[in-house]
């Protein structure tokens, strides 16, 4: 594992903002919760269910998910369970570049505690291999 990351890279913050921006490697998805009726119970298992969720999406072309590959960059929860999501993907040309939001959207909408899931893609900044954990990394033969 690189222990040389800003930090863990599995954790998705429903509570606060970015404690590291501009941290270029590896990706961290952020995640803030504007939600403030939501106790911090409820708030860790949305995490964890998000966090599945996201990983439950896989690029067709490459034998890891899209969690792991360091596509996704931040996601928001706002009051009354609107999960934004902010992605990207490997190359601009990708051939499911008009799919993977919506199935990124559909996983995420089916998280308990989720009403919706907003999905905007950017490419800025550009994805590049140091955005991947070490455990797609590994499933890729990288290490």
């Amino acid at each position: 594992m690189d222990t040389g990351a800003a930090a863990p890279r599995d954790i998705i913050n429903l509570t606060a903002q970015a404690e590291a921006p501009g941290v270029d490697a590896p990706a961290q998805a952020v995640t803030t919760s504007n939600d403030p009726d939501l106790p911090p119970g409820e708030i860790a298992r949305i995490t964890d269910d998000v966090i599945a969720a996201l990983k439950s999406v896989h690029d067709p072309e490459i034998p890891a998910d899209i969690y792991e590959l360091g596509l996704i960059y931040q996601v928001d929860l706002e009051a009354e369970g609107v999960l934004k999501v902010e992605m990207t993907l490997t190359a601009p040309g990708c051939p499911v570049a008009g799919e993977m939001p919506g199935w990124v959207k559909d996983a995420c909408e089916g998280v308990e505690g989720v009403t919706r899931a907003d999905v905007t893609l950017t490419f800025d900044p550009p994805w590049t291999p140091a955005r991947m954990s070490d455990e797609a990394r590994l499933s890729l033969n990288m290490l």
